[in-house]
């Protein structure tokens, strides 16, 4: 839904950054404002650097006709979002900064934009073996009880945790970063559109009519590099001794 009665998503940021943080080091806006993506129900992400704040916090408040998410960081605090971000593959903080639209700098931005972009490019930690072989024994179990499952309610939930599964070993054994909710087909798209429009169509044709072949054979087919499906063989934390 387009925005119609909303004071301009930037013009909103900057009265919110000056009304609140006037003495801050920097402050961006990100979020979906920036991508063009807003919408009438969208908030506003600002992530605000200021160093007379002695922790990180983040407040929801509503002003200047929007909701609006403040992260606010003094010069050091991000770091260890950046990599907690990193370890869990899901940079939510780096892209934020790293996208984010310039409301305020007094001379810090460019390095802390840097450091976010380097993080970005260098995707994730990549997943030992021991890791991918876990990772498909468990996409394999889920994938099982989907194609064995007769009771709708159940299937429903059980794709649920299957699209999930399905697209973190895709993205995460190509070295990309992952998303949950609405960042799973975002990060798809960023990775392969082509990948992202076949995965969308296997759940929208099992959520629409019930057919399961699309899922299994996407399932099947990003598993396939790595050796197919595993059960027999499979174990974890037994003494070889």
């Amino acid at each position: 839904m387009a925005i119609t009665d909303k004071t301009a998503p930037l013009e909103a940021a900057r009265k919110f950054t000056a009304k609140y943080f006037p003495d801050c080091e920097a402050a961006l806006l990100a979020g979906s404002a920036v991508r063009g993506e807003a919408t009438d129900t969208s908030d506003l992400d600002i992530v605000v650097f200021d160093s007379q704040t002695s922790a990180s916090y983040r407040e929801s408040l509503v002003e200047f006709d929007w909701r609006i998410e403040v992260f606010v960081h003094n010069l050091t605090t991000y770091q260890a979002y950046f990599e907690s971000d990193a370890a869990r593959a899901r940079p939510s903080m780096p892209r934020m900064v790293a996208e984010g639209i310039v409301l305020r700098d007094t001379g810090v931005l460019e390095a802390i934009k840097r450091e976010a972009q380097e993080l970005l490019d260098a995707g994730p930690e990549e997943w030992p073996a021991g890791t991918i072989q876990s990772k498909r024994y468990f996409l394999t179990d889920t994938l099982d009880d989907f194609i064995g499952c007769t009771d709708r309610g159940e299937g429903i939930f059980i794709a649920g945790t299957l699209a999930e599964l399905l697209a973190e070993f895709e993205l995460r054994t190509q070295g990309h970063w992952v998303g949950t909710s609405k960042w799973i087909v975002r990060s798809l798209k960023q990775y392969d559109r082509n990948f992202a429009d076949r995965y969308v169509a296997a759940f929208d044709e099992y959520y629409r009519h019930g057919n399961k072949r699309g899922v299994i054979e996407l399932a099947d087919t990003v598993m396939e590099p790595h050796g197919g499906r595993l059960f027999e063989g499979f174990s974890m934390g037994k003494d070889e001794g």
